[in-house]
């Protein structure tokens, strides 16, 4: 099971950064208050059916259909981003985490990457005291990024800053174009069981081949592992 990744997608920042400042008061607060503490607002450009005021996208087996809002017509970047994502999208989303607000730990359930389902977020307007964990681990995820999170893990953000906390979040449907953007990604981190499970056997079965392709692929899976244990604090 992959925990997180950072993805080889970018993004016009700066673009992004000046459409939101313009945005105007537009902004929702959060439906599930029992998870955050302080202000968590949301600014959906696409939702299910089209509705604006729709900002909680639909549990995993729902079929509603997503459409752009009256927002998206505001975000020329958003735009752009998502004309280079080459797999289904889902709902899009503006999430600011209020300077001093706190997201309890929660499990979006069934939102991972295994179960058909990927959501990715793209830093917009954060900084170093910002601190979301996924499980035990701080990820640092910073403006212009773009990382998978799997959301159906235990995670938790606190915004410890002065300054407001933006990220752009879209969930996707996961086709062979995601599966290929996240599971090559040079920073990857899997739950450990899964290196014991999968990941060695794997590696042990590309060795006993001794092909070209098949030691290459093993040398990738190698360096995957010695990123978890590095996270794990094994090596």
């Amino acid at each position: 099971m992959i925990r997180y990744a950072k993805l080889g997608l970018t993004f016009d920042l700066q673009a992004m950064q000046t459409e939101l400042a313009v945005t105007g008061q537009d902004w929702q607060p959060h439906l599930n208050k029992y998870h955050y503490t302080g202000s968590w607002d949301v600014l959906a450009l696409r939702s299910p059916g089209g509705d604006h005021k729709n900002i909680v996208p639909e549990l995993m087996g729902k079929h509603s259909e997503y459409k752009d809002n009256v927002y998206m017509e505001r975000f020329s970047s958003v735009r752009k981003l998502l004309s280079e994502l080459h797999c289904p999208i889902m709902s899009v989303r503006f999430l600011n985490l209020k300077a001093g607000a706190v997201i309890k730990e929660h499990r979006d359930n069934e939102l991972a990457f295994e179960k058909g389902e990927a959501r990715l977020h793209f830093p917009v307007i954060t900084n170093r005291e910002v601190a979301f964990y996924c499980e035990q681990d701080r990820v640092f995820l910073q403006e212009g990024e773009c990382w998978y999170l799997n959301a159906n893990l235990p995670h938790r953000v606190s915004n410890n800053s002065k300054a407001d906390r933006v990220h752009l979040v879209i969930d996707c449907t996961v086709n062979d174009w995601l599966k290929n953007m996240i599971t090559s990604s040079d920073q990857i981190v899997y739950k450990k069981e899964q290196v014991d499970d999968n990941l060695l056997n794997m590696i042990k079965h590309l060795r006993f081949q001794n092909t070209e392709d098949s030691n290459k692929r093993a040398d990738d899976l190698e360096k995957k592992v010695r990123i978890l244990l590095s996270n794990s604090g094994n090596i």
